[in-house]
């Protein structure tokens, strides 16, 4: 496995996603159900260590309470790898998901994408800056995310990050909220991805690609070779998966990955 620099923190190129582990299917309300009844906290626990064994050392997760208790149960019996948190709209203000991330051990935080884009649609960006300072003072390494590629051109010219969270599309519109609203419609353009991948090219820092499966309407082939051909040297990608529908997913996706970076 091949690893980067964000900011004092090395991580793995191929980072494990957990919208699946938090029923986030951005399918429809029934698939959500079935994500969330079949990653019980073991299954959960199964694939960070399955994760581990591939050489991955990273995960993003929501600043939630059901992912900090996953958690603790899996470094309480060994588990290695580190987390870097996403702050939850759901849960009340940005600074509340900051604290859940530092209370939870976290090695890192960023503010949510769809907080970000709703924010940067309103006009509202001031309290940004205060928010990835408290995120740097208590020692992680800070981030934003977003959908909207003109949210990173802000960030460039406006914030001291370490990295971006990057999304190859707009699946809906956050400019009236910042949530994820389960069962509407998402369009996943891949005019969307064309425009964030020449975004990416002139950012100054890291970048962590993701929804780059535009939520499993891509084959893992197609996705996967076009993100190791966008993936700058400092860059990495993050995947999540639903190993009810295969079991060896992941293991395929990290193969897939290091085929295409090789090539």
């Amino acid at each position: 496995m091949d690893f980067v620099k964000i900011g004092r923190l090395k991580i793995s190129r191929f980072i494990l996603g957990s919208n699946p582990f938090s029923g986030f299917s951005h399918q429809n309300p029934n698939r959500d159900m079935e994500m969330k009844r079949y990653y019980t906290c073991a299954r959960i626990k199964e694939i960070l260590r399955e994760a581990e064994k591939l050489g991955i050392n990273t995960i993003i997760a929501r600043a939630d309470h059901h992912i900090i208790r996953v958690l603790m149960e899996y470094w309480d019996e060994g588990g290695g790898l580190q987390w870097i948190a996403q702050t939850c709209p759901e849960l009340g203000t940005i600074e509340r998901g900051i604290l859940n991330a530092i209370s939870g051990g976290a090695q890192g935080c960023y503010i949510h994408g769809g907080v970000m884009d709703f924010l940067f649609a309103n006009n509202r960006l001031e309290d940004v800056p205060p928010a990835i300072e408290k995120i740097k003072k208590a020692g992680l390494t800070a981030g934003i995310a977003a959908h909207n590629p003109e949210v990173l051109r802000w960030a460039e010219e406006n914030l001291d990050v370490d990295f971006y969270m990057c999304s190859y599309y707009i699946p809906t519109l956050r400019d009236k909220d910042p949530e994820h609203k389960s069962g509407v419609v998402e369009v996943f353009n891949k005019e969307d991805r064309d425009r964030m991948v020449a975004v990416i090219k002139t950012l100054g820092k890291p970048a962590i690609h993701y929804k780059v499966m535009a939520a499993g309407r891509n084959t893992p082939e197609e996705a996967i070779s076009f993100v190791a051909k966008h993936l700058r040297p400092q860059d990495a990608v993050c995947i999540g998966v639903f190993t009810k529908d295969k079991p060896y997913m992941l293991q395929e996706d990290v193969a897939l990955l290091q085929k295409y970076l090789a090539s």
